[in-house]
C-alpha cells in the first residue's frame, strides 16, 4: 500500500511539473483601476484576471486604494459592472467574440465584510447571465479577496460568489469548492528582486508552496512580486498561474511574443 501511495505521489508530481503554456489569460491586473483606462485596457489584452478595490460609503461601491482617493464617478457599476454586463450582452453570453475563453473579477473588499459583501451580490444578482456561471458557463468569475468572510460563512453567500485562498487557513471539501485559487504575499517566501535567480533554497520552498497549491487543483498568485521581464520568466517557470503585473501592455506583448514562438 505504501509503494502504492508513493508512485500516485510521483505521478502527481511528474503531472504538474510539466511546462504550462502561458497566454494573456495568465495575467492578472494588479489595482486595475489605478491605469489610465480602468478595465478596458485589460480587458482588450485578454487578460484572465482584473482586480478592482471597494469600499462601501452611503450605500454604494466605490473603486479606489485608499479612502481619500474616493471620487463619485468612481463607482464599481461605473468601472466594472456595467461595461462587463453590456460587454458580455453584445457578445451573446462570452467574453470576447473571438475567445472561447473568460476571465474573473477579483474584488477586493476595503470595508467591513458584511454590509460590502450583502451590498456587491445585491448588485450582481440582476445579471445572472452575466455573473453566474451555473446560468451561464461562459460567464465572468467574481472572486472575493482583502477582508473576506470566515470559510464557515462561505455557505450564506450565494454560490456564484467565490473567495481567494488563504494558505494560513483550512478548508473542508465544501469550502474549498468556492476557492479557485490562492494568493500570496512573495515576501513570505523570498527575498528576491526580481534580479538574476532565486537562491535554491527559498527557490525549493516556493516550487512546494505551487506544487501544493496545484495537487488541490487551484491556481495560484503572488503579489508584492517583482513585475520585470526576468520575474515573469521566474514564475513560468515555476509554475505560477496568474502573474501579477501593474504593467499590462509590457506583459501582454512579451506574453504574446512567447506565443508566436
Amino acid at each position: 500500500m505504501k509503494k502504492v501511495s508513493i508512485i500516485i505521489l510521483l505521478l502527481i508530481s511528474a503531472l504538474f511539473s510539466v511546462k504550462a503554456q502561458y497566454s494573456t489569460l495568465n495575467a492578472h491586473s494588479h489595482n486595475d483601476y489605478s491605469n489610465d483606462i480602468p478595465f478596458w485596457l485589460a480587458y482588450y489584452n485578454h487578460f484572465g484576471s482584473i482586480e478592482a478595490d471597494i469600499f462601501l460609503v452611503e450605500k454604494e461601491l466605490f473603486v479606489a486604494h485608499d479612502m481619500p482617493d474616493i471620487k463619485p464617478d468612481r463607482t464599481l457599476d461605473m468601472l466594472y459592472i456595467q461595461p462587463i454586463v453590456k460587454l458580455v450582452r453584445h457578445n451573446e453570453g462570452k467574453a470576447w467574440n473571438d475567445h472561447t475563453s473568460s476571465f474573473q473579477l477579483m474584488i477586493e473588499l476595503k470595508t467591513a465584510v458584511k454590509p460590502t459583501l450583502t451590498l456587491l451580490v445585491e448588485k450582481l444578482r440582476n445579471y445572472p447571465d452575466v455573473f453566474d456561471q451555473h446560468v451561464n458557463e461562459n460567464g465572468i468569475r467574481i472572486v472575493i479577496t482583502g477582508k473576506q468572510p470566515a470559510p464557515s460563512e462561505f455557505s450564506n453567500y450565494p454560490d456564484f460568489i467565490y473567495f481567494d485562498g488563504n494558505l494560513n487557513l483550512k478548508y473542508n471539501e465544501q469550502q474549498l469548492k468556492r476557492i479557485p485559487l490562492y494568493s500570496a504575499d512573495l515576501k513570505r517566501f523570498t527575498s528576491w528582486n526580481g534580479e538574476g535567480d532565486i537562491i535554491e533554497k527559498e527557490k525549493v520552498r516556493l516550487k512546494h508552496l505551487i506544487d501544493s497549491v496545484h495537487s488541490l487543483n487551484k491556481k495560484i498568485r503572488f503579489w508584492n512580486a517583482p513585475d520585470v521581464v526576468n520575474a515573469w520568466k521566474t514564475f513560468m517557470d515555476l509554475g505560477v498561474d496568474y502573474i501579477n503585473t501593474d504593467h499590462i501592455n509590457e506583459l501582454s506583448e512579451f506574453l504574446n511574443d512567447r506565443e508566436k514562438k
